[in-house]
Formats: C-alpha cells, structure tokens, sequence
C-alpha cells in the first residue's frame, strides 16, 4: 500500500477531484447513470468527490493498493466506483488554487472506494481555522480491478443520502456525439470557457453578497464570513488607513476578551494595554505558568462562539497578537474572534458598536 496524500485539503462549494484529462466542470455530467452521489466516475479520467464542508480544509487521505483493501466499517458513508485515468492524474481542488497532488497512477483499470466520516457535521460547521482540527475527513483508496457497476456500501448521514437521491434521480447519460471537425471543436472549447466564467462570476457574486470586493480583500481568509453581517464593512475597511485598521484589530481584541470575561485576568487586562501602547509584539505578557494548570477555569473563544472549561489561555494571547498582523488582515481576524466570542447571533450587535467607534468608517 502506497499513501499517495494525507493530511487538510482545501474544499470549495461542497468540491474536489480527480483529474487527468480537462473537465467540464459540470456536477450532472459525472454522476449520469450511477448510484451513489457521492463519488461521480461518468465523466472519463475524472472523479467528482462531494464533501460535507462548503469551503475549507477537510482531512483528505489517498491510498494507492495492489489489491482489494479490507472494508472499514468505521467510515460512516461508503461508495465505490470504477476509474481509468487518461494521463497523470491528481487530486486537484476547485480551480486549482488550494492546491493539487500528484498520484502516480498507471493509465489501467481501478477501482475506487471513497469513504467519509463528519459529512453531517462539516455541512454545517463554518471553516476550521488553521489551528483547530478538521470537522469532516476522508478516505479514497485506489486498487486494480476490472470495471464494474458503482455501489453505496454504506450511508449514514442526511447529506450524504440527499447527493446519492440527487444524483441517481439524473437522466442517463445521452449517446456520444459524432466527432467535431476542428473549428467546431475551438468553437465549442470558447463556449464552455465562457459559461464556466460566467458561472463562476455568477458564484463568487452570490458568495460576496452581490458585488465582488477587491482582490485584497478576497485574499484574506476571515473577509468571506463577515458578509452576512454587514457586506458594505469590507469595502470601508478596504478604503481605510493603516491607522484605523489597527486601532479597529485592538478594539475588535479588547471586545473578544470582555465578551468571554477573559479582561478580567491581570495577565490579559496587562496585555491589552501593552498592545495599545504599540509595544513590540516579542513584549506581549506572556500567560503565567499558573494558567495552563487544569485547576483554573476560564472562558475560551473560536470561531464558533465560545464556551468555558479547563483549557489553555490560547484565545486571549492568540487575538492580541492577531492585532500586529498586516493591518487590513488583521482588522478582520480580530473582528471575527470577537464575533465568534459574543456569539453568532449577536454579531449585528458587535458591528453596529464598531461603527459608532469608527464614524469614519462609513
């Protein structure tokens, strides 16, 4: 057995593939005449793999067998399928830009088993930061066989039961078309680059409340979950100046630690005024020994709210050095955690406050 990859890949709109030949991009065109809905092999030399998580990093593991592996019952949802790569194949991410890995697969018959666990759980679940552990993982195990029919061996989640519906409910596949002169096939390569841009554009325009930010703000990885709070906050952060950008990151951190009653340490209400005098970060208070016991119970804060247990003091020591990052970037990290520290549901309320403090914002 060959591990061809292991460890976080980048997901995108539920998406990742197998690829050795240029693919369409088209979801239907991979699942016609299958079973399951979650590991597509219509489309020649690709696999279309379905994940739970939207966008963000999943746990990805690629296995390369001489033969058949034991079934792990383990994995809660379970479909195999047949595959023959047509070139190099490599598990690629949505248009590339999260990352690709080669797989080292002869051009022969294979078959494929694709396992997940979490699907539910990451449908739901926003990103997991970098470091936080993964909400769904997966497993695609490749081994010689001869094609056969695609299978769902096991399906446990309602997501994953929603895509095998989905997908086997689709038309069968039409026959092949005659073949295309030259011209007709450069006509037809322009017209399917065109309405994949098109559905691109119509995606990132959905995704970004209906109007595209600038690349700088697209580049930082925090921007994308403060649209649904106020999309228009992007765009006067964009426009702001140093200065006001890390007056709002120190503001949004002293807002995170009064939200989750973390101000109330010495250490931290020391830190936060270390931080507002702009002191060098290497001068940052440090938590002292006594806190990382497992006697002293205090709140802790994610990216999903925050709760409170025996833990480290990660959080606060974390989003006070986030406030010496670039200062747009780090403008929205802090923003975030001191959402995810007041609760979701409250996240207006935060950013209606910012506005009050930053008139100069809007």
């Amino acid at each position: 057995m060959r591990v061809a990859m292991s460890g976080r890949a980048w997901v995108s709109y539920g998406q990742i593939y197998v690829e050795s030949t240029p693919f369409s991009g088209v979801m239907e065109d991979s699942f016609r005449g299958q079973r399951n809905g979650l590991c597509g092999a219509a489309s020649a030399g690709v696999l279309f793999l379905v994940t739970g998580l939207h966008t963000g990093e999943v746990g990805f593991t690629v296995e390369v067998h001489g033969t058949a592996p034991p079934l792990d019952d383990s994995w809660e949802e379970i479909v195999e399928a047949s595959y023959r790569p047509a070139g190099e194949a490599m598990l690629i991410t949505w248009g590339g830009d999260g990352g690709w890995w080669p797989l080292e697969l002869a051009e022969a018959d294979y078959r494929v088993r694709y396992c997940g666990w979490g699907m539910d759980a990451g449908h739901q679940a926003n990103p997991p930061s970098d470091d936080e552990p993964v909400v769904d993982r997966y497993l695609l195990q490749f081994w010689p066989a001869a094609p056969a029919a695609d299978r769902v061996v096991k399906v446990t989640s309602a997501n994953a039961t929603y895509w095998h519906d989905a997908m086997s409910n689709l038309p069968p596949p039409l026959p092949p078309p005659p073949p295309l002169t030259a011209e007709q096939f450069a006509a037809a390569q322009a017209e399917q680059d065109e309405r994949m841009a098109e559905q691109i554009r119509r995606q990132q325009l959905a995704s970004w409340g209906g109007s595209l930010p600038s690349d700088r703000i697209r580049g930082t990885r925090t921007a994308f979950h403060l649209v649904k709070f106020d999309r228009p906050l992007l765009d006067d952060l964009d426009r702001a100046d140093d200065a006001t950008l890390i007056a709002v990151a120190r503001w949004s951190a002293r807002q995170a630690c009064a939200a989750a009653e973390l101000d109330r340490m010495d250490w931290v209400a020391d830190a936060l005024d270390r931080m507002d005098q702009g002191v060098d970060q290497s001068e940052i208070i440090q938590p002292p020994p006594e806190t990382f016991g497992t006697e002293g119970k205090f709140a802790v804060f994610s990216s999903t709210g925050w709760d409170a247990g025996n833990s480290k003091p990660i959080q606060a020591f974390l989003v006070i050095h986030r406030t010496y990052d670039e200062p747009l970037t780090a403008a929205l990290s802090t923003l975030w955690m001191a959402i995810g520290a007041y609760g979701e549901w409250r996240g207006a309320e935060l950013i209606a406050k910012l506005r009050e403090a930053f008139p100069q914002l809007g």
